[in-house]
């Protein structure tokens, strides 16, 4: 089937670098063609797949470790799209030649075993919800253990992961070892056919947050002034449009110069944000524009986008209120866990089911506050930036709750086979 569908595959990356460039390099990777192998005095690898920006910001603590713990060893870090292999490059460029990074070869039984003969990894660790059958049975017959790490699967991706049938339990019962973010992930992983699962809490608890990132944060809040600042970060296809009019209705009760800063979560669709909010006849500046002229917001300016990569750690920092996109529309929303280690206040929607128990335990702890669609959005931010005394203390629950998560990265270390 694979064979079959290849042409148009790589058809439709084609088609998608016409929007994202990125997309239409490096295809010998994609395809496991590689230069040549040095002499055998390179050092062992271990590999790291991260599928895309997400997972690749995830992956962050435990690289860190890895390479700390194996000083000798250097990581292959995989991912499958071009905004993944920017975050990737942001991450780790400071490690050097220690990590390599490539596209991950697609999932058939002859490009999987070039790309293994080729770095030679002593394990492979896949990050968060990666199970590809042709990769872990060229594993299994290489002798190369797999390792799922910082695992989640929702009950929706268990029901569609089922549909395959053999082919996904045969693939999870190729899995040496899973390392679970809770229990519920765990007892999900299991029914899909997984023996050897441990709940290890999420990785993304132990991310530092760069210096240099807060260095920016603090410069962009100097650009915007006083002024208060409402983020909505990550937000996603069909999500703009109701925010936008959501705040537009709620203008008159909300201070008078709050500033929308919004921050889509693919960058292919900047442009079609920065026309949504122009339709509306709502001021706008772009991050970009800032960044290169060096100038501050416009006190007139309504809405600032966010249109830079690798700056959310920046925009969490500078805001007041932070909402996590992805959740007003049933798409599973983002990670909270940045901004909650920021002591921001948050706001989530009703569909979070791809990060349910953190979602869950930082709206128990008193971090976030959860609503129902784009019209109780704007409600509970008319309420909190008008409230500095609740959103402080929000901000302080929310901090509680990332710094009493962590360890994560130190547990699933300690279950890792042996690499030396």
């Amino acid at each position: 089937m694979w064979w079959l569908a290849l042409p148009l595959v790589l058809g439709r990356l084609w088609w998608r670098g016409r929007k994202e460039p990125g997309y239409r390099q490096y295809w010998g990777e994609r395809l496991g063609i590689y230069g040549a192998r040095a002499a055998n005095d390179e050092p062992a690898t271990i590999w790291v797949h991260a599928v895309s920006v997400g997972e690749t910001r995830a992956a962050e603590p435990l690289v860190d470790a890895l390479l700390k713990k194996y000083p000798q060893s250097r990581i292959v870090l995989t991912c499958m799209t071009p905004t993944g292999r920017a975050t990737g490059k942001s991450l780790f460029g400071k490690h050097g030649a220690r990590v390599v990074q490539s596209y991950l070869p697609y999932d058939m039984p002859l490009l999987v075993a070039r790309f293994i003969r080729h770095f030679e990894p002593r394990v492979c660790i896949l990050m968060e919800t990666e199970v590809w059958p042709n990769l872990i049975l060229q594993c299994q017959r290489e002798q190369v253990p797999v390792v799922l790490a910082n695992a989640r699967l929702s009950e929706r991706s268990l029901g569609k992961a089922q549909r395959f049938g053999k082919v996904i339990r045969d693939a999870a019962q190729g899995i040496t070892l899973v390392a679970a973010q809770t229990e519920a992930d765990a007892l999900r992983i299991r029914e899909l056919g997984a023996s050897n699962v441990n709940v290890t809490g999420s990785i993304k608890f132990d991310v530092v947050i760069p210096q240099a990132a807060l260095a920016t944060g603090a410069q962009l809040r100097q650009q915007i002034g006083v002024r208060p600042v409402f983020l909505c970060a990550s937000t996603r296809e069909g999500e703009e449009g109701m925010i936008l009019d959501a705040f537009q209705a709620a203008r008159a009760a909300l201070p008078p110069d709050v500033l929308l800063l919004l921050v889509p979560r693919h960058p292919q669709r900047f442009d079609e944000v920065a026309a949504m909010v122009a339709e509306r006849g709502l001021s706008l500046q772009r991050r970009t524009a800032l960044a290169q002229a060096g100038a501050s917001v416009d006190p007139s300016t309504v809405v600032l986008l966010g249109d830079s990569m690798g700056e959310m750690f920046a925009y969490y920092s500078a805001c007041d209120l932070a909402f996590i996109g992805g959740s007003l529309q049933p798409l599973g929303g983002q990670n909270l866990i940045e901004p909650a280690a920021l002591g921001k206040p948050i706001i989530v929607g009703e569909h979070t089911f791809n990060f349910a128990q953190a979602t869950e335990d930082c709206l128990q702890q008193g971090g976030a506050v959860r609503v129902p669609n784009s019209d109780g959005l704007m409600q509970q931010a008319v309420r909190l930036l008008a409230d500095s005394t609740a959103r402080g203390a929000m901000g302080a629950h929310a901090l509680t709750f990332a710094n009493t998560h962590r360890g994560a990265t130190a547990r699933t270390l300690a279950l890792l086979p042996d690499l030396k």
